[in-house]
């Protein structure tokens, strides 16, 4: 008896100090793992943002997803920028001002104490900044060209809807052809003399077909109108490659009218000349 009471007394001492043990470990400071929210004074981690900067003003930027939600982010002398090694070397460090509309950026945040969003790092690629300082160099424009310029270029379609449609064109063509009358060419002079008064408008060239023949053919006889009508806009009126949205063939999509008369056939035999102008920053 004496024994099993001897060992009872020795549990009882032992669970005394595992417990005094898991106090005193209780009673000190944990450390924050790695993946708990990091504080930085008053501001806490944000979320990363992916997309491309469309807006800037001072010290925000918009940023657009791929989805086209847009996200106004600030940033400071305390943001990090950094760039892939190639184009600064180790000489040189990229700086606010390579923040040029049109770069892809991704960008860690913090949330600051109003509920605003303030950049702590901004990565970005090389050859996307070289294509976008491209871009501000050869539209003569600044940090507030829109999104409109820099999409140009790289003869991309993404968020169209992004932009307004000021005014279309539409020239015709004969059956199964794809070359311009005098009217047709008098048309589109006057309609790149128009646009050239707006601020960064772009020309956005659709070509279309009325339902006579294949799909494969009127495809290709969509893309050769358009072709020749950018051709001509460029060469002829004078308008410039990069105010220029890559020309596209609908073949016999949205078609004007109806293709069971030869009047409704003639209208849809067409190429549409769209004045496209970027909408206004939302939320700068």
């Amino acid at each position: 008896m004496r024994f099993i009471s001897k060992r009872s007394g020795n549990l009882v001492l032992c669970a005394a100090l595992t417990m005094s043990a898991s106090g005193a470990l209780l009673a000190q400071p944990q450390a924050a793992s790695e993946t708990d929210i990091n504080v930085y004074g008053q501001k806490t981690e944000g979320p990363e943002i992916k997309g491309f900067i469309s807006a800037r003003t001072g010290d925000k930027l918009q940023v657009t997803a791929a989805d086209g939600s847009r996200t106004v982010v600030a940033f400071d002398e305390a943001t990090r920028i950094k760039a892939s090694s190639g184009l600064f070397g180790s000489r040189a460090k990229p700086t606010s001002e390579s923040l040029l509309n049109g770069l892809p950026v991704t960008v860690k945040t913090m949330q600051t104490e109003d509920g605003g969003l303030l950049a702590r790092q901004i990565t970005f690629k090389n050859n996307d900044l070289k294509t976008a300082s491209m871009i501000r160099n050869g539209t003569a424009q600044g940090f507030e060209e829109q999104t409109a310029a820099t999409e140009a270029l790289r003869g991309r379609m993404a968020d169209i809807d992004q932009y307004n449609v000021k005014s279309t064109t539409n020239v015709n063509f004969d059956t199964g052809k794809w070359e311009l009358s005098a009217q047709a060419k008098q048309e589109l002079c006057a309609a790149a003399a128009s646009a050239e008064g707006m601020d960064n408008a772009l020309l956005l060239v659709v070509g279309y077909t009325d339902s006579t023949g294949s799909e494969e053919f009127n495809q290709v006889l969509s893309e050769r109108r358009a072709g020749r009508v950018v051709n001509y806009l460029q060469q002829a009126c004078r308008w410039k490659p990069y105010r220029m949205l890559t020309p596209t063939g609908m073949a016999m999509a949205d078609p004007l009218a109806d293709n069971e008369t030869p009047q409704g056939k003639a209208q849809n035999r067409r190429v549409a000349v769209n004045v496209l102008v970027s909408k206004g920053l939302d939320g700068l």
